[in-house]
């Protein structure tokens, strides 16, 4: 909702308050400013010109030369380009040394060898948005609807001396998306009276039953239905004030009229809606259910088919309007209008909230009957925005309203214990203090032995159990002035839990590695996981999904974390390594309705170069190893022990593909794309790593020991070893770690050659061993005893034999 500071000023008295101190003031008291902005800020030197003469450029078809009386002895030439430009019009002109928004500064110029003292400024160079101009000044500049004195100040009659602000505000403070109910609230939070407009009609003798008759025939969804009829009116351009007030609050003025049932509706909160009478049809008003696949034509031209759910205003055959959502095209009010049927009206919320989601429509009007409207404004709009219609347009108002009327007016009325309020605040406020408050708010309340009988006015539809009053007394006294107190439950230790301190951990080393975490939907398709998984395996399905896209849940991490690297591919993004945290879904169930195993995946994905300094023109692109390193050391970190083993998985390089196993546990797998799944996702080589970090996470640390740094000397043995190819270098590691005790201290893999002296089947894998005793120097014959269990190990386990050459 935007807020014109000026136009609230009318209802509400704001001397001494600044807008910022108003929208702070609101804010604090429950009702959220979301910004302030002043109208015309950055603007200067702009006045009033009028358009003494208008001749065409001599050298361009779509320029003018123009004489302009800006208020000074002489005028001013001012080349324009604005194909509505005219002699005779008052406009607004930017005078040379002059500044618009953005910073643009008037300077004095030439175009095309005339020389152009000024501008003569549209709408949108003044800072109004497109959407909010009138449509006859969207493709040039504003003319002043009356006579304005050159020279003076254009930002006033503009209103460009006013101030916006813009309430956000929650669904069930609907009392607020209107003017007066803006100013019932901030004259509660300035404590000062509210001024209500007062409409003035003068009637004809001639009264509207004479003209027209009302029928309604769902009396439950439109309990109410008032229509006033006003003949001789003038549909033209409205006045200054009017417009402005309406582009202020967000509204593009089009004629008085429609003008006019807008700045009611933002006035009252209360929709309005004026038909031609002539093109009407009839001279009854029937109100009634829509028939099932009826057809009608709304305004915005679009045909719309509705269901026997909708309420329909008719002439009695057709529907002419939708009801609280949309007028018809039928009997829309236009220029050549002169006698119209003002309707206001009350639909039940629900009603019109039916018809809006279903016809994908909506509106100013809608909105607020969706959430209900004060049903004590009702009639009270209607003959406001007859009585300006009658001051605006010149039309005759014929006497009392043809009415349909069972709408219940009754204001609610609850009874709350004052010390009720004081226990649930923590204040310590009396019974008086409480009156005062809700008084404030012009609430009637009495008061009687501790107890606040409570009449809560119809405009605050949100007002309905005791606990709603409490909160107005709490809000309206001043959260800043209630007690802090702590809660007086049983109190807990705060703190992370293992999981989320590794959490934490693993978000922290993976960034300091360079990687960048994603965070991708949980739900997803079996078709863009069938890389990885089979289509066929069982999977939870969502019910009633947003899309197809998102129609299940996901079971793997690595489909979303290709997206975004083909999404920054795709915007020359080439080198990124992501990582994304999250739940996982499996299941081996096809019953629906069993819950699947959540479980916490980490997820990897690389591709391009993970080094590169240009000064010394080094690359280091992403390859296994790189992938490999960054796991080793997160595991590291994580004081998990990790290992190796060759393996082949769908989706993945068949060559360059391994399991992980931690704590002796297969738990994921690291390894290149397969070329297909590549060029699926539109990427270049990518490496990608996927862990189940679940067991990982709840385990319990391992408690870190240190060990003094060692005071006697080490031995180191280099060993080449010739094995078949099938035996890995993992498995080697391990014979010698474990033959090696108690004297290895380190292992270490440093070489694997395959080719020239080898033999056809067969490969050399390069160890170097560190033997070490702490408490000792270590001795030739210590050594040699220790190396030869373990050279005997590596030749009876995995028949290695030391190399020759």
């Amino acid at each position: 909702m935007l807020l014109s500071y000026k136009w609230l000023s009318e209802y509400v008295d704001l001397s001494g308050i600044t807008p910022e101190k108003l929208a702070e003031e609101l804010t604090l008291h429950g009702v959220e400013v979301d910004a302030v902005q002043e109208l015309g800020a950055g603007i200067t030197n702009l006045v009033v010109g009028r358009v003494v003469s208008c001749e065409q450029h001599p050298d361009a078809d779509k320029l003018k030369v123009c004489q302009v009386d800006v208020g000074e002895e002489e005028s001013v030439q001012i080349v324009c380009g604005a194909p509505n430009v005219a002699e005779g019009q008052s406009v607004a002109v930017a005078r040379v040394g002059g500044r618009l928004p953005g910073g643009m500064k008037i300077k004095r110029a030439k175009l095309r060898g005339q020389v152009s003292e000024g501008m003569i400024c549209s709408l949108q160079e003044l800072g109004f948005e497109g959407k909010v101009v009138p449509k006859k000044y969207s493709e040039g500049i504003f003319v002043f609807p009356e006579e304005v004195v050159p020279g003076t100040d254009a930002k006033e009659p503009l209103g460009l001396d006013d101030t916006v602000l813009e309430l956000d505000l929650t669904p069930n403070r609907s009392d607020c998306l209107s003017y007066l109910g803006a100013a019932y609230e901030a004259a509660a939070v300035l404590n000062r009276d509210v001024y209500m407009p007062e409409p003035r009609i003068v009637p004809a003798k001639d009264r509207t039953e004479e003209f027209v008759k009302v029928k309604v025939q769902a009396d439950e969804w439109n309990p109410y239905y008032g229509a006033t009829m006003i003949r001789g009116v003038q549909v033209s351009e409205s006045p200054l004030w009017l417009q402005t007030a309406l582009m202020a609050s967000g509204v593009r003025p089009l004629n008085n009229v429609v003008d006019i049932t807008n700045y009611v509706l933002l006035e009252y909160g209360q929709p309005l809606h004026a038909f031609d009478f002539d093109r009407f049809g009839s001279d009854e008003v029937v109100v009634r259910r829509a028939e099932q696949d009826e057809k009608m034509t709304t305004l915005d031209g679009e045909e719309r088919t509705l269901s026997a759910e909708h309420l329909v205003i008719t002439n009695g055959i057709r529907p002419t309007a939708l009801a609280g959502v949309m007028g018809g095209a039928d009997s829309e009010v236009e220029s050549a209008s002169e006698n119209l049927l003002l309707e206001s009206a009350y639909f039940k919320p629900e009603t019109v909230r039916k018809a809006q989601k279903d016809l994908g429509i909506r509106s100013d009007s809608s909105i607020r009957f969706e959430k209900g409207v004060d049903p004590n404004r009702v009639a009270s709009a209607g003959e406001r925005a007859a009585s300006l219609i009658q001051q605006l347009a010149g039309g005759v108002v014929l006497a009392d309203p043809v009415e349909h009327d069972t709408l219940n007016r009754d204001e609610l009325k609850l009874d709350v214990e004052a010390d009720r309020i004081n226990a649930s605040l923590g204040t310590d406020m009396s019974a008086a203090d409480m009156s005062a408050v809700l008084e404030r708010l012009r609430f009637g309340v009495k008061e009687k032995k501790g107890t606040l009988h409570v009449t809560v006015p119809t405009r605050r539809q949100d007002i309905s159990i005791e606990p709603d009053i409490v909160e107005e007394v709490a809000r309206l006294y001043g959260y800043d002035h209630i007690p802090v107190t702590l809660p007086n439950t049983p109190s807990t230790k705060g703190g992370l839990t293992t999981a989320q301190k590794r959490k934490r951990r693993i978000r922290r080393f993976l960034e300091g590695a360079g990687m960048h975490e994603a965070v991708s939907y949980s739900l997803t398709t079996a078709q863009k996981e069938a890389h990885f998984r089979s289509e066929e395996d069982p999977r939870v399905s969502v019910s009633l999904p947003m899309s197809e896209d998102r129609s299940s849940l996901r079971t793997t991490l690595i489909p979303h974390l290709l997206e975004a690297l083909s999404h920054n591919r795709n915007r020359n993004l080439y080198n990124v390594s992501l990582f994304e945290l999250g739940s996982v879904f499996h299941t081996a169930e096809t019953d629906v309705t069993k819950q699947p195993e959540e479980k916490t995946y980490l997820a990897g994905a690389f591709t391009g170069m993970w080094e590169t300094h240009e000064w010394q023109g080094e690359k280091k692109p992403v390859d296994f190893y790189v992938v490999k390193g960054v796991v080793e050391g997160l595991l590291a970190e994580l004081k998990a022990d990790v290992s190796f083993e060759k393996a082949e998985r769908r989706g993945l390089h068949p060559g360059r593909t391994a399991s992980v196993i931690i704590n002796n546990r297969p738990a994921g797998v690291i390894g290149q794309l397969h070329p297909e799944t590549a060029k699926a996702f539109s990427l270049a080589e990518t490496y990608v790593v996927e862990l189940d970090l679940d067991a990982l996470l709840q385990a319990e640390e391992k408690a870190v020991r240190y060990r003094p740094i060692p005071r006697y000397p080490a031995v180191d043995r280099d060993i080449a070893l010739v094995v078949d190819q099938a035996v890995s270098a993992a498995e080697l590691e391990g014979i010698i770690t474990e033959s090696g005790q108690p004297l290895l201290d380190r292992v270490h893999l440093f070489d694997l050659y395959e080719g020239e002296h080898i033999a056809p089947g067969k490969k050399s894998a390069a160890f170097s061993l560190r033997y070490l005793d702490r408490e000792k120097t270590l001795t030739e014959e210590d050594v040699a005893a220790v190396h030869g269990k373990v050279l005997d190990a590596l030749e009876k386990k995995a028949g290695a034999q030391l190399r020759q050459q």
